[in-house]
């Protein structure tokens, strides 16, 4: 159950109402699914080339034609297609090769042409109906350009960019393409905020419409003001894109977002003339599109197997939207479990309040499971994982230390210059706190976590002794230095920001866990992908070798350690996803 289903993602109702394409994928292969609003049969749209699908509430595979005849999406490999309803030849749009991702497709209202993004740093346009090559649109002094659109009228193309060693959540800005009378270029301004901002789009009148973070929360954003200012966060950090975490009524009259209420999520609807706030429905919501007067979304919930909804606006009475749940990815069965719901967790260490979550089984035992990222969360969402470790007996604490997102900015950019440190003290406190309320005792405490999450269990069981009995790293950042030098070009200069200048070696040598590898005297369990493009495996065979030959014999023989075939950054075959389960099972079987 834990690891079949299906993964749904990019919900968009077609420009009449009347249907919804979504990306299936299911065993490693995907496509575009229609499913009508009124019920019925799915339908399997794409055939081949596959869809480049997105990844949970992200998305950035195809966009409708405004006459719904068709989509235009992204296909594995690189490029554009056009595929019809009707069953017609698929049409190749673009030629960029099989090297280049082509991502965020976004097709114009009048069907002419299509933006999109190339290797996420270029913006380029290509014509649907006038047979004219492609043609780059930014003028290539951005680093990265994420998340392309267009303006109403069709007379402007907009898009975020940012330059290293920010991330997009640290500094970003809108640029904007106005075209001329025959298309070409007519001007270009760039709109620069104070932080962070994400998903510029326009509403029905013309005005703009973002996600900033300028007031110190990422809120939905019209113009030059927040048009909801509220101690909540709208969106999630921008790691890929097609996020779409708010939709606009097709009057223009109101505006549908999603609310992270400290992990926990709600959708609200606003009123743009009197700014009044309804909250709708629970569960972390995303990709929202709006037309007529049905608001699709994909929907999840710690109860709630991930599920394609579309909800019925046209009632004005709060909290009375009708809702109809059209798809649901996860397999037959969840549906009979009693699902935990999590309590909120808050401890105070230095004057600042921290954050998490608690899971409880009751059974008087801990895993504590520390995200990825590090900026990032994970919402109170279906969680499989955390569901299968509960049911075996074990409170699942999920922490976020300061640098998770969901917080507010500050708490986010907390972190910066203190990875490898703040994390880690920030969840030893959460743990220590665990067992000062005796949900637990260090005996029978373990702490598990993937990437920087595996890093931050390698620096709590480095650094602070006693707080656990055993440790779990899933392809962890052991080498800070080496993680700057060859990760992937997305996080490449992300080390910039949160650790300090590559050429200060002696700080990059102290934040990194081969640097006190020794001093890990408990068990661990290691598992690495061995085609990992982010941390590569050699940084887990070097902690490997660190802790077997440690001076100390007490610490020789501690370390398990697998590698994942042909696995990257995080398992996705089947297989390997089952033997994931059965060695952290085993493993884990020792605290029972």
């Amino acid at each position: 159950m834990s690891v079949a289903g299906r993964e749904l993602t990019e919900p968009k109702l077609s420009p009449d109402g009347s249907y919804v394409a979504f990306v299936a994928t299911m065993c490693g292969s995907s496509a575009i699914v229609v499913v009508a609003v009124a019920g019925g049969p799915e339908r399997v749209l794409t055939t081949l080339p596959p869809p480049a699908a997105g990844r949970g509430f992200g998305g950035g595979c195809f966009d409708w034609l405004p006459d719904g005849s068709g989509v235009v999406y992204a296909a594995v490999g690189g490029d554009l297609w056009l595929h019809s309803i009707a069953g017609r030849a698929v049409t190749r749009l673009t030629r960029h090769g099989p090297d280049v991702r082509v991502e965020a497709p976004t097709v114009a209202r009048d069907g002419s042409f299509a933006v999109y993004a190339v290797d996420q740093a270029e913006v380029w346009r290509c014509w649907i109906d006038r047979g004219l090559p492609a043609e780059r649109l930014d003028d290539g002094t951005a680093d990265f350009c994420f998340d392309p659109a267009i303006t109403v009228g069709g007379t402007a193309a907009m898009w975020t960019a940012w330059n290293v060693p920010d991330m997009p959540w640290d500094a970003a800005r809108v640029e904007h393409l106005t075209f001329g009378g025959s298309g070409t270029e007519s001007g270009r301004t760039v709109s620069v905020g104070t932080g962070g901002v994400h998903q510029p789009r326009t509403m029905p009148d013309g005005s703009n419409i973002t996600v900033r973070d300028d007031t110190g929360w990422l809120n939905v954003w019209v113009g030059d003001r927040p048009f909801v200012d509220e101690p909540f966060e709208h969106a999630g950090p921008s790691w890929g894109m097609g996020q779409r975490s708010y939709a606009v009524s097709p009057d223009g009259g109101r505006v549908a977002f999603t609310r992270n209420e400290r992990g926990f999520g709600r959708i609200c609807v606003a009123d743009v003339r009197t700014g009044e706030v309804s909250e709708i429905a629970r569960g972390v919501h995303g990709q929202l599109t709006w037309v007529g007067d049905r608001l699709a979304a994909l929907r999840s919930g710690a109860r709630t197997p991930t599920q394609i909804v579309v909800y019925d606006t046209s009632s004005t009475t709060t909290g009375t939207w009708e809702r109809r749940v059209l798809a649901v990815g996860p397999v037959v069965g969840w549906d009979s479990v009693e699902l935990p719901e999590p309590e909120e967790v808050t401890v105070e260490r230095d004057g600042t309040t921290l954050h998490a979550r608690r899971y409880v089984s009751g059974a008087g035992r801990t895993l504590c499971w520390i995200h990825g990222g590090p900026t990032d969360q994970w919402q109170v969402e279906f969680l499989p994982r955390v569901a299968y470790w509960w049911s075996h007996g074990w409170d699942v604490l999920v922490p976020d230390p300061r640098g998770s997102t969901g917080h507010g900015r500050a708490y986010q950019q907390a972190l910066r210059g203190e990875w490898g440190r703040l994390d880690v003290d920030d969840t030893a406190a959460i743990l220590a706190e665990s067992h000062a309320r005796g949900w637990s005792v260090p005996q029978r405490t373990v702490v598990m976590g993937g990437s920087s999450g595996g890093m931050t269990v390698l620096g709590v069981l480095g650094l602070h002794d006693g707080l656990a009995a055993a440790g779990v790293a899933l392809y962890p950042v052991t080498d800070l230095a080496d993680v700057a030098a060859r990760s992937h070009r997305f996080e490449a200069h992300y080390t910039l920001s949160l650790v300090g200048p590559l050429d200060d070696v002696g700080l990059y040598r102290e934040r990194s866990p081969l640097t006190f590898a020794e001093h890990i005297a408990v068990p661990l369990l290691v598992l690495h992908g061995d085609v990992d493009p982010v941390v590569p495996i050699e940084q887990s065979l070097r902690l490997v070798e660190r802790i077997r030959s440690s001076d100390d014999p007490t610490h020789r023989g501690t370390v398990e350690f697998h590698v994942m075939e042909g696995e990257g950054h995080g398992f996705r075959a089947v297989d390997n996803k089952l033997a994931e389960y059965r060695l952290i099972g085993d493993f884990l079987s020792r605290w029972r």
